[in-house]
């Protein structure tokens, strides 16, 4: 796998062409507006978005967000075709390592939809903990999910 920023091209496909199985289709990005034009414009994004390449495709993103000293927030997807087959731990596990080589924070936290069991048992086999859970605007409501945080 390989990591590099988040081409345009790349950001429109997962934009518009990423459609998730219910119940996952809630990280559909049309399904948020805000998270939609974020993805779509070079200027929102700014240097926190990358592109995680396997063969030479697409295979997943994540950003990032400084949250306070040597805090970062992780946000992440993987491509549709690919979740719930097992492929989930090798693909968090190199953007782990390339955060810690690139950034070193002291404490990386995540946040998942709540009703999203196998994404937090992946984060907690991934040495995640659970902090607390939080109600959350997304997608026009408001939805419960899960803070997870892991220091280094």
């Amino acid at each position: 796998m390989k990591i590099e920023p988040l081409s345009q091209s790349h950001a429109l496909e997962i934009a518009n062409d990423w459609h998730y199985e219910a119940p996952y289709d809630f990280y559909d990005m049309k399904n948020d507006p805000e998270d939609y034009e974020e993805i779509i414009s070079p200027e929102a994004r700014g240097n926190r978005y990358y592109q995680v390449l396997k063969e030479g495709k697409l295979y997943g993103f994540f950003c990032i967000e400084a949250k306070g000293e040597g805090d970062l927030e992780l946000g992440l997807g993987l491509k549709p075709e690919h979740c719930g087959k097992g492929q989930g731990a090798a693909f968090l596990h190199k953007i782990l390592d390339f955060i810690a080589e690139k950034f070193t924070p002291q404490v990386l936290s995540l946040s998942v939809a709540d009703f999203n069991h196998r994404a937090q048992q992946l984060y907690l086999n991934m040495g995640f903990e659970v902090v607390r859970r939080i109600p959350q605007e997304s997608n026009g409501n408001i939805y419960l999910f899960v803070e997870m945080k892991k220091s280094s």
